[in-house]
């Protein structure tokens, strides 16, 4: 009858130990958060495996073993109760660490009392106390370290086996070694799944970090670098005009100074990830900034035939565009074409000459970005087209 019974609580026990509750523990932090329902009755999953725990209990109830150890046994198994929750609900709630993380010192102490605690039943219940087993396998396996997951699970089908094959009645727990040995299989490929899963998490994290710097980072470039462009014409503008024109120079002061001012404003949004710039607002701009180097800019098309999606990739094209005929093209007229789906910046500077600076390779990202294609080419009389279409 023990021996059915030793039987029975193995098969129980590995069938849910502690896996699946243990497995959750990498994600608490994303399912809920402190004083979630997760948190507050996750113990309520430790306990409900402990019922297969019933079968040393009724071992115990059975046992013709001196008193003192029936004493010690049921000493044994109710702080084995204790131990295994306790250690439960601290990895769940309290960041006891483990599989995923460097298992904290109280953890190892849980690990430790539960293997004394299944100890000090073995003198009165005999081999129905490898019923613990499957119990201190899955916490190892899912609450420590790989290492320990394989020392345990090497020690527990050990142990199991010196039982089968050396005890009198050994073969009677024979069963019991090969519910381990699966348990220890599913504990492996189970643990394996996680760890990959949370390094794979962790990947994506630093892709999406890195992806997010990479796109301030542009973001930046084409604020400052348009803003200081228009901001170096206008203050070589105020050189030549403080002694000839000084109400001019006044009033090219104050654009430096408002150009600034909203340089300043729109780093600060674009770090916030919350900036938003309207095509027929960048136009105006790109109008006064190319009128101060003496530039003609003309716009055919109207700004409202882009979506407002495509508005903001165009208005962010249109600056960096901008940028590039005041600082390399040397040309006297910008044509800016506008039509559904499409936006053309023309100049008749110096030409395309085929290479790809930080400018040209920041619209093409951005392009990219908006769903857009992007091209950049030598004009069919010298200058520069530059196109983006959806």
């Amino acid at each position: 009858m023990a021996d059915d019974v030793t039987r029975d609580a193995a098969a129980a026990s590995a069938a849910g130990a502690a896996p699946a509750a243990w497995a959750t523990q990498g994600s608490r932090h994303r399912r809920g958060g402190a004083g979630s329902p997760w948190e507050r009755f996750g113990w309520v999953m430790a306990a409900v495996w402990l019922v297969f725990l019933g079968y040393p209990l009724m071992a115990l109830l059975r046992s013709d073993a001196p008193q003192a150890w029936i004493v010690t046994g049921w000493v044994g198994l109710g702080a084995f109760v204790v131990v295994y929750v306790a250690g439960f609900v601290n990895g769940m709630s309290f960041g006891g660490g483990g599989l995923t993380t460097p298992a904290k010192p109280i953890q190892w102490a849980a690990f430790a009392g539960m293997i004394v605690c299944a100890a000090l039943v073995v003198p009165s219940v005999g081999g129905t106390a490898l019923g613990f087993l499957p119990f201190i396998m899955s916490f190892a396996s899912y609450g420590l370290t790989r290492l320990a997951h394989w020392i345990t699970m090497t020690a527990s089908v050990i142990v199991t086996a010196s039982v089968v094959f050396l005890m009198p009645n050994g073969m009677n727990y024979l069963s019991i070694l090969a519910i381990i040995a699966l348990l220890g299989v599913v504990n492996t490929v189970s643990t394996t799944l996680i760890i990959r899963s949370a390094e794979a998490e962790e990947l994506g994290l630093e892709l999406a970090t890195s992806e997010g710097r990479e796109a301030v980072a542009r973001d930046v470039h084409d604020l400052v670098g348009h803003s200081l462009t228009v901001v170096s014409l206008k203050a070589q503008l105020v050189r030549r005009l403080m002694d000839t024109d000084p109400e001019r120079a006044k009033a090219e002061l104050a654009d430096i100074e408002s150009l600034t001012a909203e340089a300043i404003a729109g780093v600060r949004a674009t770090v916030a990830g919350v900036r938003s710039a309207a095509l027929i607002e960048q136009l105006a701009s790109c109008r006064d900034a190319l009128q101060s180097a003496d530039v003609v800019m003309r716009v055919e098309g109207d700004a409202g035939a882009l979506s407002p999606a495509q508005s903001l990739t165009a208005s962010w094209i249109l600056r960096e565009a901008t940028t590039n005929v005041l600082r390399h093209a040397g040309a006297s007229t910008v044509t800016v074409r506008i039509a559904p789906g499409s936006l053309a910046v023309i100049d008749d500077g110096g030409g395309y000459t085929g290479g790809e600076g930080n400018g040209v390779r920041g619209m093409r990202e951005r392009a990219t970005t908006g769903g857009a294609a992007f091209a950049v080419r030598a004009g069919a009389s010298g200058g520069t087209h530059v196109e983006v279409t959806w």
